[in-house]
C-alpha cells in the first residue's frame, strides 16, 4: 500500500466515479481503475460495489476512506512543516 493508491482511492470515493476522479487527478481513467484494483488486491478486500457504471463504497471501503483521509492529512501537514 502506498500514498498514491490511497490518494487515488480517496478521490474516487469522493467523486463517486472513476472517470471524474481521473479528471481531477490528471490521470487516464484506466490507470485510476488499475490503482484501485491493485489496492483491493493488496488488502484482499472489495472497496467499491460496482453496478452498471455506478459505484458505492463497501463497509470496508468506508472504513479505509476514514483512515486514508487521516493519513493523507497527516502527510500534507508534515510536508508543510519542512
Amino acid at each position: 500500500m502506498d500514498l498514491k493508491k490511497l490518494k487515488i482511492f480517496s478521490q474516487v470515493a469522493h467523486e463517486g466515479s472513476f472517470t471524474a476522479a481521473a479528471k481531477q487527478l490528471h490521470m487516464a481513467q484506466p490507470a485510476v481503475s488499475i490503482a484501485v484494483r491493485k489496492l483491493e488486491q493488496e488488502l484482499e478486500l472489495e472497496l467499491f460495489h460496482r453496478r452498471d457504471r455506478q459505484i458505492s463504497l463497501t463497509v470496508e471501503g468506508a472504513v479505509l476512506l476514514r483512515h486514508s483521509e487521516q493519513i493523507l492529512q497527516a502527510v500534507n501537514y508534515l510536508r508543510s512543516q519542512f
